[in-house]
């Protein structure tokens, strides 16, 4: 059984060296364990020279073999392998009792020799079921730890990902930042053209009133001025009359002298007016609405328009019709933006009928009568102002354009592409609606609804 003892020893001494890597992890303990497997094969070499004629052998086996239980039992750097001293603890124990009975009590051992191979039997099968469970443990333990290991290895491969990740976020947050600041700048930009342009198409409009108002101031200005001089006469006259002493004549003058005056109010106040009025319309919008006689802004717009195109073009003409409904009474709007709003659109009919009737001079008829109209009318609980003519309309292929940013169909240098598109978000502002009704060849009416 010396053989048997012997060859467990090494079986246990190359496990332990191989499982807990001794030669990396414990160099001493190898060297040690290194030795124990070779005095066990030369044990088991001698025994089976000698056979049991040297009856140390059969103790240096039994030595080994406690030696083992030893270190795996006190040493903590084996407690990973202490299930191997449970399996061969039993075995241990009955050989050694067996042995020492046979050497020592050699008669009371020959009444249990039954016992003690049935002992040493039920050992070695308790070694070789924990051996063969222990394999099993092993293996479901290296299973997990590989599964541990894979599991390690996903970890860091997502950790490594996540940082990637957390990299790219951080990166293209930080280009979507500064994409996000080059998009203010340029919204920024874009702002301040747009103001830019908007009051640039506000002077433009005010230098198309120019000639008008000039001609509307004229006409006040020459009655204050006739007037003045009437006075004038008048006043040398009452001086006159009052050396004389003549008193009722005197009263006469002075009744006539303060008529004069009334109408010199009167007619500054209208010069006053129209100054008043293009100031406004050269002005910011204050943005806070207020009552206005939405007739009286269409015909006084109306006016300028048609008398700034007289200006500008002596051989423009055109009839204009009116129809005012007096029953509107005033409407809360922001005057100086609804009056750019009617004034685009008489300057855009005026422009067509012009353009109308220079093409058909040209094709030598004469039997064309440019013509713009204007009307206001009250609808339930809506304001309809209305600027019709009968020029040439609106190119079908171009009708769903009009009302985008600078689009135009006027040649280049003579319109920006702003008036209707301002028209537009000035109406859409105040709640209303800019509405189209076009017969291409026909003409055009573009049609103003305002809460009333």
């Amino acid at each position: 059984m010396i053989v048997v003892d012997l060859i467990i020893a090494i079986l246990i001494v190359r496990y332990l060296r191989k499982t807990l890597q001794t030669a990396v992890l414990l160099p001493a303990w190898d060297k040690i364990l290194t030795g124990v497997f070779f005095i066990s094969i030369g044990l088991l070499a001698a025994d089976i020279f000698f056979g049991r004629r040297v009856l140390f052998l059969q103790w240096g086996g039994h030595a080994v073999l406690l030696f083992l239980l030893y270190i795996l039992y006190s040493k903590k750097e084996f407690k990973p392998a202490r299930s191997y001293m449970i399996a061969i603890f039993p075995y241990v124990l009955v050989r050694l009792t067996v042995d020492i009975l046979k050497t020592f009590f050699n008669s009371f051992y020959n009444t249990l020799n039954n016992y003690a191979d049935a002992a040493i039997l039920f050992a070695v099968i308790w070694l070789i079921a924990m051996l063969v469970i222990n394999k099993k443990q092993q293996k479901a333990l290296a299973k997990e730890q590989e599964k541990r290991k894979q599991e390690e290895e996903q970890n860091k491969i997502t950790v490594l990902i996540k940082e990637q990740l957390e990299v790219q976020v951080a990166e293209r947050t930080a280009e979507l930042t500064k994409q996000k600041e080059e998009l203010q700048n340029t919204l920024h930009e874009l702002q301040s053209t747009q103001s830019l342009l908007i009051q640039s198409e506000k002077m433009a409009s005010l230098g198309e009133l120019t000639a008008g108002i000039a001609h509307e101031i004229q006409n006040p200005l020459n009655f204050v001025n006739n007037f003045s001089e009437v006075n004038t006469e008048l006043i040398a006259e009452m001086k006159d009359e009052i050396e004389k002493g003549n008193f009722e004549e005197v009263k006469a003058l002075a009744n006539d002298i303060a008529d004069n005056e009334q109408k010199i109010n009167h007619h500054g106040k209208r010069a006053d007016a129209i100054v008043k009025g293009m100031l406004q319309h050269s002005r910011s919008s204050s943005g806070q609405k207020e009552p206005t006689n939405i007739s009286a802004l269409a015909d006084e717009y109306l006016r300028l328009a048609y008398h700034g195109l007289r200006a500008k073009d002596k051989s423009f003409n055109a009839a204009m019709k009116t129809d005012y409904d007096q029953t509107i009474g005033t409407v809360n709007v922001l005057p100086q933006d609804i009056g750019r709003v009617i004034l685009n659109l008489i300057t855009n009919a005026f422009y067509s009928v012009q353009q109308k009737k220079t093409l058909r001079q040209a094709q030598g008829d004469n039997s064309y009568e440019p013509t713009v109209a204007v009307s206001t009318k009250k609808t339930g609980d809506k304001v309809q102002i209305k600027v019709a003519d009968n020029g040439n309309g609106i190119p079908q292929s171009v009708l769903d354009k009009i009302f985008q940013p600078f689009f135009t169909t006027k040649p280049t240098g003579q319109g920006t592409g702003l008036g209707l598109s301002l028209s537009y978000d000035i109406i859409k502002a105040h709640s209303g609606e800019l509405k189209v009704e076009n017969k291409e060849g026909e003409g055009a009416a573009f049609i103003i609804i305002l809460p009333a």
